[in-house]
């Protein structure tokens, strides 16, 4: 009988752990796609069963071998973002070409990626010059950033995932709505950094002169008439990595308000698609900047599309946010 995933959690759910992971472990001694990836998921996750980033890659390259899409596409993504190895941007590549042979997502992907202009590593060979919209906080613009279909690749990558923003009530250790940002978002994890993502990421750091490394994951949020962000600064308080600097992505801009306005600066953004909003968050000793506080103001018609990516002074650990 093959493996069933499903079957596994109704194992879990009975308190009977051990026994999923036993399931799993003896369907996976005979090559099961579905048990392979199940067993790879446990390890990236560290539930059921303790990280280990290395034994990941393993299970996933045997249920890629083994024939589950699913896992040839966090293959991908994990070997380029250097999950559990070195970065290997080409041999990322080289999977998804195989890939996209059979599957027409990872074909669109190939597709998407070729249209750019790449380094060997995937580091963009050239970028947009900016404007610089104000001197201190330092707020630039990149007109056409990022392609149409990037666009378009970005908003998709997080349909399945997007959810009503919230937070965690200290007072009742339970999630409510969050009380600035009223948007629907989706935090795009390392397993879903497909390699157009990826490049996209490596075109922000260069533009911010920053490593791949310090960003945080990339956040898509959507925002529906009347939703907004309001007031706040993205600096964190009492952090020794702190967020240094923000880029933010317009995905659309075929909808009414919605700009960016730091009221401190006097300076208001209309969004237009494509455009990459870059600004820095702190002051020269690493504080705070008061100045730097944002605000997305309300959609009045339509519905806005942004991609957000806070970037850090020192590298951040996807894997151990903590």
């Amino acid at each position: 009988m093959a493996f069933s995933s499903e079957d596994a959690a109704r194992l879990i759910a009975q308190g009977r752990r051990d026994a999923a992971i036993a399931t799993a472990r003896a369907a996976a001694d005979g090559n099961d796609p579905a048990a392979l990836l199940q067993l790879a998921i446990w390890l990236l996750v560290g539930r059921h069963l303790p990280r280990d980033l290395i034994a990941a890659r393993q299970f996933l390259r045997r249920a890629s071998e083994a024939g589950s899409v699913d896992a040839s596409h966090m293959e991908i993504a994990l070997a380029a973002n250097g999950s559990g190895a070195a970065r290997d941007w080409p041999g990322a590549v080289a999977l998804l070409r195989a890939v996209a042979a059979t599957d027409p997502v990872a074909a669109d992907q190939l597709q998407l990626v070729e249209q750019m202009a790449l380094g060997r590593e995937g580091m963009p060979l050239r970028i947009p010059t900016p404007e610089r919209l104000c001197e201190s906080p330092e707020i630039l613009r990149y007109s056409g950033f990022i392609s149409p279909d990037e666009c378009r690749h970005l908003a998709q990558s997080a349909e399945d995932l997007l959810a009503p923003a919230q937070v965690m009530d200290p007072a009742t250790n339970r999630l409510i709505e969050h009380p600035i940002r009223t948007s629907d978002f989706a935090v795009i994890g390392p397993t879903r950094e497909d390699l157009v993502i990826q490049a996209i990421l490596r075109r922000i750091a260069v533009a911010s002169d920053t490593a791949v490394e310090q960003g945080e994951p990339l956040n898509i949020l959507r925002y529906a008439v009347g939703q907004q962000y309001r007031l706040h600064s993205d600096a964190l308080p009492n952090v020794v990595n702190q967020r240094t600097k923000t880029a933010i992505l317009y995905l659309n801009d075929n909808f009414k308000g919605g700009g960016t306005l730091f009221p401190d600066a006097e300076v208001q953004v209309a969004p237009v698609a494509g455009d990459l909003l870059l600004f820095t968050n702190t002051l020269p000793n690493g504080r705070p900047d008061p100045v730097a506080r944002h605000a997305g103001l309300p959609v009045v018609q339509g519905t806005k599309w942004i991609a957000t990516r806070w970037i850090r002074a020192n590298p951040f650990d996807v894997w151990n946010p903590s």
